[in-house]
């Protein structure tokens, strides 16, 4: 049933409210939508002992190597396009690197001495860069968390999120909310719209202290970055002060975003379970 926010007539007779589908989904009944996404979502993590995450974000367009080879190797038979398979190829680097650098956190979180479980790998539960920081972590047989948006495409998923972890979401806004609120860092791999309005609302909260607690942000990808967005020039022009620079870390190498994630959160994450926003 949608959410069409259209007038309902009265509950029908004999059936409680809660329990009313024509209710539940109606415009007066807005607020219980909201409140049981982020209730629900609290339960889970709850019963799971989820102390804090650590999120990965990234375009849902890229493809793993396996997948991106597949696609040469077909273009190159007169099946497909041959300059988008090579360039699936060239930036099906940014997979594997999430792939990889979700396998490292997870075994490093899954050997820390606490009583629930820390920074726990969280993404948008869809394809490209969040199936491959999913698919990172179960392969490091951990528990990973999708927090995955009913759009309308038919692919939105990926089959490596912990079962109980795969949570859906109609407001962005409130899955926004636990995109943020656990988070203890956050890494951005290349990524179209999604992506850009997640890094920057994520500034936005840690620039105007929204956010008080210390949240790590990676953005890897030199080459990305530097041409998407020209934050120097934003310093230039005086809309964000120099310090700003310092609220985010660039990097192209796993070895450097894992070693820089942990020393953070060894430093400043371990002390404080949690969400302490």
């Amino acid at each position: 049933m949608s959410d069409d926010d259209t007038p309902r007539g009265p509950t029908s007779a004999g059936l409680k409210s809660y329990e009313n589908p024509d209710f539940l989904h109606s415009r007066e009944a807005r607020g219980l939508r909201i409140l049981s996404e982020y209730l629900e979502p609290l339960s889970r993590f709850e019963h799971h002992e989820i102390d804090d995450t650590v999120v990965f974000m990234g375009s849902a367009r890229l493809n793993s190597a396996e997948d991106a080879a597949a696609m040469i190797k077909a273009a190159e038979a007169g099946d497909g396009d041959l300059e988008a398979a090579r360039r699936a190829e060239r930036m099906s680097v940014y997979y594997e690197a999430a792939r990889t650098l979700a396998f490292k956190m997870t075994e490093w979180s899954k050997g820390l001495q606490e009583g629930n479980r820390r920074f726990v790998v969280c993404t948008g539960g869809g394809p490209g860069i969040m199936e491959a920081a999913n698919r990172g972590a179960s392969e490091a047989k951990g528990i990973n968390i999708g927090l995955t948006i009913s759009i309308p495409t038919e692919e939105f998923d990926n089959p490596y999120i912990t079962r109980e972890l795969d949570l859906m979401f109609h407001y962005f806004f409130m899955r926004k909310f636990w995109f943020t609120y656990p988070a203890k860092a956050v890494v951005l791999f290349p990524g179209g719209f999604g992506t850009l309005d997640e890094l920057f609302e994520i500034l936005t909260l840690i620039q105007t202290q929204k956010i008080k607690k210390r949240v790590p942000i990676i953005l890897f990808g030199h080459e990305f970055w530097d041409r998407v967005i020209d934050m120097d020039a934003l310093v230039e022009f005086g809309t964000i002060s120099p310090g700003d620079l310092d609220l985010f870390y660039r990097t192209d190498s796993v070895e450097d975003a894992f070693a820089y994630i942990t020393s953070e959160l060894t430093a400043h994450g371990l002390d404080t379970p949690g969400v302490n926003l």
